[in-house]
């Protein structure tokens, strides 16, 4: 396959570039959570070329999946999400190393997987897991992607990046945020696409270098009135 021809499309643009691609070669990123943030996430660093991909999730595809979470389809459920997932990326990008974590990051295996990416990408949907991330990025040094949805809102930040903030920073209480109430489960399909898609586009800028990246900052969505704000952090 003509590589050249395959990535035509973001090798023409000058924030990108042949530097630029190699640059996404190289690049080494962990999504924790292969659901609705995960699924646009792990399709467009894809798709996008990034080098090594981790996918790292102990649930297995249900049907009220399928609505939101388009990795996956009827005939996978009840299987893992990881598996499946790794099988449709390496379809869809061969040249793309996909490796499968169909387990839960937890304490015991947080820095030994970790350990191996540049960045970790937010594809989870509890707080536990989040300060396990980003307390695990602070102490090896891995920038954190953050995303998070609510039925039709959704938020996005970058913890850990060159001396910024991290997630502490936006949510220092952490046995506070344990007894907050579960918001209801409800939530818009594309809700977790637009957040995926804008988390994948914060880990871009950082491996190739190009726009200003979220970081001390966080951007919300409203999607019924696509109102946006960005707060500093």
């Amino acid at each position: 396959m003509d590589l050249k021809e395959r990535y035509n499309r973001q090798l023409i643009l000058p924030e990108i570039g042949e530097e630029g691609q190699a640059r996404l070669q190289q690049a080494r990123v962990l999504i924790v959570g292969v659901g609705g943030l995960g699924s646009p996430i792990d399709l467009y660093l894809t798709g996008a070329g990034v080098g090594t991909i981790g996918l790292i999730d102990d649930d297995v595809v249900s049907e009220s999946n399928l609505q939101r979470q388009v990795l996956y389809n009827e005939t996978e459920v009840g299987l893992s999400k990881a598996e499946k997932a790794r099988e449709h990326l390496q379809a869809l990008n061969s040249h793309v190393c996909i490796k499968a974590y169909p387990e839960r990051l937890t304490a015991e295996n947080a820095e030994a997987i970790i350990g191996q990416y540049d960045l970790v990408l937010d594809g989870c949907d509890n707080f536990a897991t989040r300060y396990l991330i980003n307390d695990t990025g602070v102490r090896l040094g891995k920038v954190y992607i953050y995303g998070a949805i609510r039925a039709f809102d959704g938020q996005v930040s970058v913890f850990n990046y060159q001396g910024g903030p991290d997630y502490r920073r936006l949510f220092p209480d952490e046995e506070e945020m344990y007894r907050m109430p579960h918001p209801p489960k409800g939530v818009l399909g594309v809700t977790p696409g637009l957040i995926g898609c804008a988390e994948a586009n914060e880990a871009l800028k950082i491996i190739v270098g190009y726009g200003e990246v979220l970081s001390g900052k966080l951007w919300q969505i409203d999607l019924k009135t696509l109102e946006t704000f960005t707060i500093l952090i």
